[in-house]
């Protein structure tokens, strides 16, 4: 499994990068749980404003979803492309 270091030092494969008050964000990490849960990997949220460098890279862009530190969403989560992200 290609895991990679979330920030915190976390090992995950699925990174949710969201914010507090995003209401896409809460929207997205529900179907994120399910997904990762299904393929049996772990999976971290990060708030971005809790980390300049996140911050300033995706900005207002949020949620956006990292598999093995790839971008496969933005916005919105699709269950499916999550999942084929993972097995693939």
């Amino acid at each position: 499994m290609n895991e990679q270091a979330a920030p915190g030092g976390i090992d995950v494969r699925v990174l949710l990068l969201q914010r507090r008050g995003c209401h896409l964000c809460q929207e997205a990490a529900p179907d994120v749980a399910r997904v990762a849960a299904a393929v049996g990997v772990r999976w971290a949220a990060v708030d971005v404003d809790d980390n300049p460098v996140l911050r300033e890279a995706f900005g207002d862009a949020v949620p956006v979803v990292l598999v093995d530190g790839r971008e496969i969403a933005r916005y919105r989560v699709v269950p499916q492309r999550l999942r084929e992200a993972l097995e693939g």
